[in-house]
């Protein structure tokens, strides 16, 4: 669009002034001089308004045109190297009345700050492998949830002098300013490599601009709520919300578009730090013994899978193998205690009868009863015979 143009010229107005002036008289032209200065103030205003729109056009259009080449050549592709990052769009910094910053290493007295390891997640492998020891259950209702039961916004639970927040960004940025007099706690400024984004993020604080720049809960709090953590105490709840290892600096509008989603919904656009990410989401519910379901989980192998992790092979169940028994063995003698004898018992003599002398036979003839000197021999006589008894009275070799 063309600037507007004034509405006459010199030339013009010269000619029209003339011919008034002609027809006036003497008062008349005492008017008509305070008239002709009027008139002359008028023109020379719209024709300085009409130079000096234009001039505020033209600058307008330089201006823009050098914003447009200046975000040609921050959005274009570098030739010098592959690894240059993109940068994120910058809001318009705000102006503060703060202390000029000073580098965290000029300030006295810094606190400690959680381990940079604390960003980092555990291997594929590893991950995986703690993974299948979580319980896989299905999502508890969120009815009751509120940011406030997850104790204060970025407490200092670690009691280090600072809250949680200025320590992750102390953690995860570079090239940090902080406020003079307090302790290297607050951060006003620093550089960001996103990992959500890739992106190279320079954070100054401002109400605007420290938008640009969040702490992410890695597992969100909602999700935990839902997974088990309305089974936590306050204290363990808290601890959870401010824990380094489930928190994260990141670009702002990546954090706001994951919101509380969990691994089957949301990931990082930077694919070379899904691994990673899903690790942390691991970890973090291990350690806070909180489930996961099933999509989830089969999200997570799928991210992991991509980084080297294999499932571990099948356990196939043998049967048992068949003990045969051993064959009886007979047990060894056991020997026995020598009996002692017993001592012998003296038996009473036992009275036999005389001994019966054989019964002898018969005398053969009285001679020999007369030379045994057994003369007369009767009939009680064992060696009495009949034939030795004549006359038969009992008496046998009566005679001499």
């Amino acid at each position: 669009m063309s600037a507007p143009k004034p509405q006459s010229t010199w030339s013009e107005l010269i000619t029209s002034l003339k011919r008034f002036w002609q027809q006036l008289n003497g008062k008349q032209k005492a008017l008509g001089g305070a008239a002709v200065a009027l008139a002359i103030l008028i023109v020379t205003g719209v024709t300085i308004n009409g130079n000096t729109y234009e001039a505020a056009r033209q600058a307008k259009v330089e201006e823009a045109a050098a914003s447009v080449g200046a975000r040609q050549q921050t959005t274009a592709p570098s030739t010098a190297t592959s690894d240059a990052k993109p940068a994120a769009p910058e809001p318009t910094p705000e102006a503060t009345n703060a202390p000029e910053p000073v580098a965290l290493e000029e300030e006295k007295d810094i606190q400690a700050v959680p381990e940079a390891a604390t960003a980092d997640g555990p291997e594929a492998q590893a991950a995986w492998d703690l993974l299948d020891t979580l319980e896989v259950k299905g999502r508890a209702p969120k009815t009751g949830y509120d940011r406030a039961l997850f104790g204060q916004r970025w407490a200092d639970v670690d009691m280090n002098g600072c809250d949680t927040r200025n320590d992750i960004l102390r953690r995860d940025l570079t090239s940090i300013t902080v406020k003079p007099g307090t302790n290297g706690c607050k951060v006003m400024s620093g550089v960001l490599d996103d990992p959500y984004t890739g992106y190279t993020i320079n954070f100054r604080y401002g109400e605007t601009i420290s938008a640009t720049v969040q702490i992410d809960h890695v597992v969100a709090l909602s999700d935990a709520w839902q997974t088990g953590a309305q089974q936590m105490d306050a204290t363990t709840r808290e601890a959870f919300a401010n824990d380094p290892e489930n928190l994260l600096a990141v670009h702002g509008p990546a954090n706001q578009q994951k919101g509380d989603g969990d691994a089957a919904t949301w990931l990082p656009s930077n694919t070379s730090y899904r691994c990673t990410y899903v690790g942390k989401q691991i970890q973090v519910k291990a350690k806070y013994g909180l489930w996961v379901k099933q999509a989830e989980k089969d999200a997570m192998q799928r991210v992991l899978s991509n980084c080297g992790a294999v499932a571990p092979a099948p356990v196939v169940e043998e049967p048992a193998p068949v003990v045969e028994e051993p064959a009886p063995v007979a047990p060894a003698p056991v020997e026995q205690p020598a009996q002692m004898a017993p001592a012998p018992v003296e038996q009473a003599p036992v009275e036999q009868p005389a001994p019966v002398a054989p019964a002898q036979a018969p005398y053969k003839n009285c001679a020999e009863a007369r030379a045994a000197g057994d003369t007369p021999v009767y009939s009680s006589n064992p060696r009495y015979a009949p034939h030795l008894d004549r006359d038969g009275d009992g008496v046998g070799c009566e005679r001499g």
